[in-house]
């Protein structure tokens, strides 16, 4: 008569199959990343003709100024000196900008995929004045060309404009826009207009604005005044507030939420004031139509209208404790085999596995069409149903059957918990693992795992 393999070496079988299913497990992990991608390429699809993440900046008043520069030559063979006069900028951030944006959000849907896009309607106003120590930048105000100067306003991606034409008045005076021209920080995407700001020598300057765009996914603002105040408000009830100023103040519910920063240009580490050469105005680089992980900017303001769900994520999460479902449900059948002394052959440790896998790769397919409850309630029934009744039948028993459903139930319990409470994932996960090794040490204490025991009794 022949003695079967030891517990120890049944052990590492089981361990052997176990890191097989590494590899189908791997590969659900791509499969989750490709569907993402192309959830993303719907969704810029989706964005088409609509407007990119919209950063918006300004406005800033722009005066020309003629100053004198020098420069070496070489002629016939001797080095000159000349003296030229040059135009030059003059770039004056307002005082005060007070800023208003109403956010519309409407979500978009094509086949199986969704994209949250919305309409911005941005009013203000701005107030501009010459600083008292203009000559400390070497320019005077006889200098400066006032019936030449422009307002420029940024926008990341102008095509998101829409509706009625953006309206600026500045002293009482609707002022015809330009494109182009926008702000650095809107990589000079945007418009301007000239205006004379001849009023600007003897007192500020007044400025009043509003227009209406399109964008999805976020909203950021580039402050640039010395005190900036920008408020915020939408239906969407589920904002992310990002960048390097948060709000002062915000409150969200489920009818949607209202934000209000202010911006002091203290805390920007910059001057009202800035001087320099002309530049030349360049294509301006488009946004994607749908970005999903961007980080926002160390000096800008910025609110994202996320989704509560991310799929993707979740089921990524997921398929990263797919090893605690294979290795929790192996030592039942281990135990089952090495206590109780049912056989349980390599390749039904193998099928077992197979169907463990299986769950994430229904849990994925599912979730894109009926969302991730319901799919996870879906999914986990199956498997649970699929391996309980093969279960019974490998273990001979609808009994044992029984148990591995109530296993497999609890962890697929503990799984959408651990998914729900991302805060509190690793302590409920030690505890997990903590009572799963004191049951097994304690079901275990008094097997001999290398067979030696058994035979030195013997001898």
């Amino acid at each position: 008569m022949t003695e079967g393999p030891t517990p120890g070496r049944k052990l590492a079988m089981a361990i052997l199959i176990a890191m097989l299913l590494a590899i189908p497990l791997f590969a659900v992990y791509l499969l989750v990343y490709d569907r993402q991608e192309q959830s993303n390429a719907a969704r810029a699809s989706i964005a088409e003709g609509w407007g990119g993440p919209q950063t918006i900046a300004g406005p800033v008043l722009v005066l020309p100024y003629q100053t004198e520069a020098t420069e070496t030559v070489t002629e016939a063979g001797k080095q000159v000196v000349r003296t030229n006069l040059v135009w030059r900028e003059l770039t004056l951030s307002p005082q005060v900008a007070d800023l208003k944006t109403d956010l519309t959000p409407e979500r978009r849907r094509r086949s199986i995929y969704e994209a949250v896009l919305f309409e911005a309607r941005a009013s203000g106003t701005a107030r501009f004045a010459l600083p008292a120590d203009l000559a400390r930048f070497g320019i005077t105000p006889d200098r400066l060309a006032y019936d030449r100067a422009e307002l420029r306003f940024g926008l990341k991606d102008a095509r998101g404009l829409f509706g009625q034409p953006p309206e600026v008045i500045a002293e009482g005076r609707r002022l015809v826009l330009q494109p182009g021209k926008g702000s650095p920080a809107t990589n000079n995407s945007g418009f301007f207009t000239w205006l004379d700001a001849g009023a600007i020598r003897t007192r500020p300057m007044a400025v009043s604005f509003r227009y209406a765009f399109r964008g999805n996914g976020w909203l950021a603002l580039a402050p640039q005044a010395g005190d900036t105040r920008w408020q915020v408000t939408s239906k969407w009830p589920h904002p992310s507030f990002q960048g390097g100023f948060l709000p002062t103040a915000q409150r969200i519910s489920d009818q949607g939420f209202t934000a209000t920063w202010r911006v002091g240009n203290l805390a920007l580490g910059r001057s009202l004031v800035s001087s320099g050469e002309v530049v030349p105005e360049s294509n301006p680089t488009v946004s994607d139509r749908y970005a999903t992980a961007s980080p926002a900017g160390d000096y800008e303001a910025r609110v994202d209208l996320i989704s509560p769900v991310d799929l993707y994520s979740q089921v990524n999460r997921s398929v990263k404790y797919g090893f605690l479902f294979i290795g929790f449900t192996f030592m039942a059948f281990l135990m089952f085999d090495v206590i109780a002394g049912v056989r349980v052959a390599m390749v039904e440790y193998l099928l077992v596995g197979a169907g463990l896998v299986l769950f994430f790769v229904m849990l994925l397919a599912f979730a894109e069409v009926i969302g991730f409850a319901t799919a996870y309630i879906v999914a986990a029934a199956a498997i649970i149903g699929l391996l309980a009744a093969y279960s019974a039948a490998v273990l001979r028993s609808w009994r044992r059957g029984g148990y591995i459903a109530a296993l497999l139930a609890a962890l697929y319990g503990v799984l959408y918990v651990l998914l729900s409470l991302e805060a509190y994932s690793l302590l409920i996960g030690s505890l997990l693992l903590f009572a799963a090794l004191a049951g097994v040490m304690y079901l275990t204490r008094n097997l001999d795992w290398s067979g030696l025991r058994s035979q030195s009794s013997t001898d």
